[in-house]
C-alpha cells in the first residue's frame, strides 16, 4: 500500500470515488457529475495509482468494489458529507424549499400515508415534491445504500432483525430505523363467499383457494412459512404483487387472502369483504421506516422523517375495521 501525501491529493477524486461507489457505474457516475465517461474512468485510474491498490473491478455488466474500496467508502462520504453541511450551513426551510424526495412503499401502505404527506406538503411545503417508488423487496437495504430512494416504509422482519441484533451484520450499521405502527394480517373474503357464515378453523383453510400478495412474485410467503412450521400447507392459485388488486379480486371471486387489517378501510371494496381472524398464529405487522445513517442533506431529511411519522399518526387515526 502507497503511503498518500494527503497535502498533494486532488480531493475531486475522492468526490468522483463516492459518485462511483454509489452508483457501480462509471456511466451513471458520470452523468450525474456531469462528466464524461472517460474522464471519470481517468480519475479512478489516478486515484488507484495514488493508493497503490485497486479500487473497483468488473462484474457483469457493472462494478463492484475491492475490500479496500468497501473500507475508505464509509469514511470519504462522512467527510463529504460533513464538507458540504459545512459550506451550506443553513436549516431546512420547507417552506422555501425546492426539493424532491424518493419513498419506497408498497401500494396499499402508500394509500394510507400520501394523503396525509399530501396535506402536510400543501400546507407547509409547496415546493417540495415526492416520489413513490414500488417496494419489490422486503429488504430495502440496496436500494438505500445505493441512493435510489431516501426513505423506505414497510414490514421488513428480516433487515429489522438484523439491524437490531446485538452484533449487526456487515453494512447493517449504515441503515438507521423507525416503528411507525403495528397491526395484525387477517383472511378476507368476498360477503357471499361460502365460507363467510362459518367458522375458519385450520384444516378449512387449507383446503380452499388463496390468493398470495408477493412483492416478488416468489410464490411461498410468510403465511405458507408459518403454516410449513405446523406441517401444513395452502392451496394458492394466484400470486399478485399488490394489495389492492388481491382485495379486488377476492371480492370477485371465490379466492381467500390474507391482507394487513389496516389496510382494509382504503381497498375501496371493504363493503364487499367479510374478515376473519387467521385459525393459526403470525407475526405482527410492524411498519418501519428505514433510511441511511450518512446523508447529505440532514435537516432536509429530517423534516421528511418527521412528516412521514406525522402522516402515520393521521392514518392510525383513521383505522377503523
Amino acid at each position: 500500500m502507497n503511503q498518500v501525501n494527503f497535502r498533494t491529493l486532488d480531493l475531486n477524486l475522492l468526490r468522483i470515488f463516492d459518485e462511483v461507489m454509489a452508483e457501480r457505474s462509471l456511466t451513471r457516475a458520470a452523468h450525474k457529475l456531469a462528466l464524461t465517461q472517460p474522464a471519470v474512468s481517468n480519475a479512478m485510474r489516478r486515484l488507484r495509482e495514488r493508493l497503490g491498490e485497486d479500487l473497483m473491478r468488473r462484474d457483469g455488466q457493472g462494478l463492484a468494489p475491492t475490500p479496500r474500496a468497501l473500507a475508505l467508502w464509509p469514511q470519504v462520504r462522512t467527510a463529504l458529507a460533513q464538507l458540504e453541511q459545512s459550506l451550506n450551513p443553513g436549516e431546512f426551510e420547507p417552506a422555501h424549499a425546492d426539493a424532491t424526495f424518493v419513498l419506497a412503499m408498497a401500494d396499499a401502505t402508500a394509500a394510507e400515508l400520501m394523503p396525509g404527506l399530501v396535506d402536510i406538503l400543501e400546507r407547509e411545503a409547496p415546493g417540495v415534491s415526492m416520489r413513490v417508488m414500488p417496494l419489490s423487496t422486503r429488504n430495502p437495504s440496496a436500494m438505500l445504500e445505493q441512493e435510489l430512494i431516501d426513505v423506505a416504509v414497510g414490514y421488513f422482519p428480516a433487515l429489522l432483525a438484523a439491524l437490531n441484533a446485538p452484533t449487526p451484520v456487515e453494512g447493517g450499521h449504515g441503515l438507521a430505523h423507525q416503528r411507525l405502527f403495528d397491526g395484525q394480517y387477517v383472511c378476507v373474503m368476498r360477503q357471499d363467499h361460502p365460507l363467510a357464515t362459518q367458522a375458519l378453523d385450520l384444516d378449512t383453510f387449507c383446503q380452499a383457494r388463496h390468493l398470495l400478495v408477493s412483492f416478488s412474485g416468489r410464490p411461498f410467503g410468510f403465511v405458507d412459512e408459518a403454516l410449513a412450521s405446523l406441517g401444513r400447507e395452502r392451496h394458492v392459485v394466484l400470486t399478485v404483487n399488490q394489495f389492492f388488486t388481491a382485495g379486488q379480486v377476492v371480492a370477485h371471486s371465490n379466492l381467500l387472502t390474507v391482507l394487513p387489517q389496516h389496510f382494509l378501510s382504503v381497498t375501496g371494496v371493504f363493503d364487499r369483504l367479510v374478515v376473519k381472524p387467521l385459525p393459526f398464529q403470525v407475526p405482527t405487522v410492524h411498519v418501519d421506516m428505514v433510511w441511511r445513517k450518512r446523508l447529505r442533506q440532514p435537516s432536509a431529511h429530517q423534516w421528511l422523517r418527521q412528516a412521514v411519522a406525522r402522516a402515520s399518526l393521521q392514518t392510525l387515526g383513521k383505522i377503523k375495521v
